[in-house]
């Protein structure tokens, strides 16, 4: 069976996430439409400046859609409406940095998206702090979760939450999740990683759940279907690149990316950590793959 070359998988990857954004769409708002084509213009233009930089010809590097696929994962991880300069920024920080800066596509270290999504959310984090959901500004579902003092679970629920996750988030989550299951069985991802993430999140979710009170950490539900759990355990820790290359390496990468997800979640600033768990795995991937081939862990 011949093997997809990298511009068809970068264009499944943008089919599987279309049930994801479509579920985002009521939810957020039609502007994040415009900001994922803002994104994408920018990230094309970027893509190119750096390809003439380096002086690398635009064909075929240009029509190959990574720097595409990680500007519409950097649109959908802002806020809506966000600057346009912000876009920019996180395009730049992303493409130019921590992808181009090491050598262009299978020789960057850090996930392009998570880095400039990163590099924002610190330099701006005011600006990056508002989400407006039908027209009114709201802290996300986990920021009302994560700083809701003494309240109690079943107090804090009504305002943020529905069924089973943040209010428009789990449906955000269920389409990203369909989204992923189709590239798994397009056998374009492997499975090793987002299982060991989703179930890693999970198991700490478990620990530090006590049935409600003031001080529980969440149920492992709600952690899965709220926030960018099924975004990143679908679309970023499975990017071959930056991740580790056995199937016992991707296991022990998503796994620790869910446990330090857990952790900011639960104990950081930031309510949803998902950026900076990537990027810390990302950092251990090189350690990970030494270890288990000195057959250390």
């Amino acid at each position: 069976m011949k093997q997809p070359d990298t511009r068809s998988i970068m264009r499944l990857v943008l089919l599987a996430l279309v049930p994801g954004v479509l579920m985002m769409l009521p939810w957020l708002g039609w502007t994040l439409l415009g900001q994922v084509a803002l994104a994408a213009a920018f990230g094309i233009g970027i893509e190119a400046a750096c390809l003439r930089l380096r002086g690398m010809t635009l064909k075929p590097h240009l029509l190959d859609g990574s720097a595409l696929v990680s500007a519409v994962l950097i649109a959908l991880c802002l806020p809506p409406g966000v600057p346009w300069y912000l876009l920019l920024i996180a395009l730049a920080g992303g493409l130019g940095l921590a992808k181009h800066a090491y050598g262009g596509m299978g020789n960057n270290l850090l996930n392009p998206a998570m880095a400039g999504y990163a590099l924002v959310l610190v330099a701006f984090p005011s600006e990056l702090s508002v989400w407006v959901v039908d027209g009114v500004t709201a802290a996300t579902p986990l920021e009302v979760f994560r700083f809701r003092g003494a309240s109690t679970v079943a107090e804090v629920w009504p305002q943020a939450f529905g069924v089973f996750g943040g209010i428009g988030w789990e449906w955000m989550n269920f389409g990203f999740l369909l989204g992923g299951l189709f590239l798994l069985a397009m056998r374009i991802i492997r499975w090793q990683a987002p299982v060991a993430f989703l179930v890693s999140l999970a198991a700490c979710a478990s620990i530090g759940y006590d049935g409600g009170s003031s001080s529980s950490l969440g149920s492992p539900i709600m952690h899965l279907f709220s926030g960018g759990a099924m975004l990143c355990a679908w679309f970023v820790v499975t990017d071959p690149v930056t991740a580790p290359a056995s199937a016992r390496g991707q296991i022990i990468f998503g796994a620790l990316i869910g446990v330090l997800v857990f952790l900011i979640r639960s104990f950081g600033a930031y309510a949803d950590g998902i950026a900076f768990a990537v990027l810390l795995g990302n950092i251990s991937a090189p350690l990970i793959d030494e270890l288990i081939r000195r057959r250390r862990i």
